[in-house]
């Protein structure tokens, strides 16, 4: 089969090094791609979100799959464009428009949620007119506020704090000055769960579904989960918390009523889904879903999956996704995020990297690299992820950070503590 993945980051290149180990596969295209996804296929100067020369392209190249990275696109309604195409017959993994919106609205995810009977925080939604019947609601509250942009803010639209006055200040900005532009045209607000987050994902062809490995990421830039939040500084798998009673409970009152109200509603959908949750002494919360795998989680989830993925996404296409044996491998993963100084902020590109043709026991996916010429440069915030397999966590981190002492480009920063709260 002739494969384009969508995407330039390190879920991108995850996707593209599992799916080169693939029989199935003839040739492996990656739109843009990156300096490390290169090594598994050709990368393509195409836009995510240019439909009509995607289009173009996969006709020319007689792409016989798609396979949808980001949001974005998603939102935009990709899968959507290429099947109400006659010309285009290929198939698209990844929702609609309609199930996309379950990350693109936050808003329209709660009362699905809601809909639905699936457990998660109060809350309610406010615009700009109705800001004093916000600051209302935060009167109403006990610290620590959440409050969440409705829309896309690349994992950067939740802010949590614990003073009413900087929670007034943060709605006010949201919805005034618009901190987040379009993405924060509504504001979410809801109660505070104090609990422990985790990572679920599942690949779904809208009937059947496979839950794959379990994974925690860790979002703030900052040890100790401090700072502003990012697109995720690392993550881990297995999770030592998510047991077997636990996942039955996420199982019964999660995932299968998420699946059973997409097709209740008639929305179809083919791809991954993931749910953010949170742990509350025993009972799992749903705090947000995202429709495509997640990043950094991608980067140790994907090494554990021991089926052939191509061979997952031909039956999640063709709807007969229950017929496939999902094999994961028992050990532990862990990936630690190296990132350019001032993410996530402003911050300085072109760096070139050194070391990664030292790199032995370890498995890189770059997630904000380029090529220029023979030496490979920054070019993003997040730059490259380091991912390593160990018997226990505390052996798959140490040799994460061993590896991330021996590559280095100026301002490289990275947190320390990445799956240390799982070893108390």
């Amino acid at each position: 089969m002739n494969i384009l993945i969508l995407g330039s980051g390190g879920r991108e290149h995850a996707l593209a090094w599992k799916l080169s180990q693939s029989s199935h596969l003839i040739k492996l295209y990656i739109a843009p791609g990156n300096a490390g996804t290169e090594k598994f296929g050709e990368n393509v100067p195409l836009s995510v979100m240019d439909f009509d020369s995607i289009k173009q392209f996969a006709l020319k190249k007689n792409i016989d799959m798609l396979i949808v990275g980001p949001e974005a696109p998603l939102v935009g309604g990709i899968h959507d464009y290429f099947l109400n195409d006659p010309i285009t017959t290929f198939g698209v993994i990844g929702p609609k428009k309609a199930g996309a919106l379950l990350e693109g609205s936050k808003d329209f995810a709660k009362d699905f949620m809601n809909r639905h009977k699936i457990p998660t925080a109060p809350s309610r939604t406010f615009t700009s007119d109705e800001l004093d019947e916000g600051y209302n609601y935060l009167k109403e509250l006990s610290p620590p506020y959440v409050l969440k942009a409705d829309g896309l803010a690349a994992g950067k639209g939740v802010i949590i704090t614990n003073d009413e006055d900087e929670a007034r200040q943060t709605l006010y900005s949201m919805l005034k000055e618009a901190k987040f532009g379009d993405a924060g045209k509504k504001i979410i607000i809801e109660n505070y769960l104090d609990g422990i987050e985790l990572s679920v994902f599942v690949l779904t062809d809208g009937k059947s579904y496979k839950i794959l490995p379990v994974a925690k990421d860790y979002k703030r830039i900052g040890e100790g989960d401090t700072g502003p939040n990012t697109g995720g500084m690392g993550s881990v798998s297995h999770v030592p918390f998510a047991d077997n009673d636990l996942m039955d409970k996420i199982e019964e009152r999660i995932i299968k009523p998420t699946i059973n109200g997409l097709q209740q509603e008639n929305i179809m959908y083919s791809g991954f889904i993931f749910f953010g949750l949170m742990n509350v002494k025993g009972d799992p919360y749903m705090i947000e879903y995202n429709a495509r795998m997640g990043d950094p989680e991608a980067e140790a989830i994907i090494p554990r999956i021991k089926t052939d993925l191509l061979e997952m996404f031909i039956a999640t296409a063709e709807g007969n996704l229950e017929n496939t044996e999902v094999v994961i491998d028992d050990r532990y993963t862990a990936s630690v995020m190296l990132a350019s100084k001032g993410y996530p902020g402003s911050y300085e590109k072109d760096k070139q990297i050194n070391g990664l043709e030292k790199v032995k026991d370890s498995i890189i996916f770059h997630a904000g690299t380029i090529k220029d010429k023979e030496s490979i440069k920054t070019n993003g915030g997040r730059v490259l992820a380091i991912t390593s397999f160990g018997n226990t966590l505390e052996e798959a981190l140490s040799q994460s950070y061993r590896t991330a002492d021996i590559i280095n480009f100026e301002g490289k920063i990275f947190r320390t503590d990445i799956g240390r709260d799982l070893l108390i």
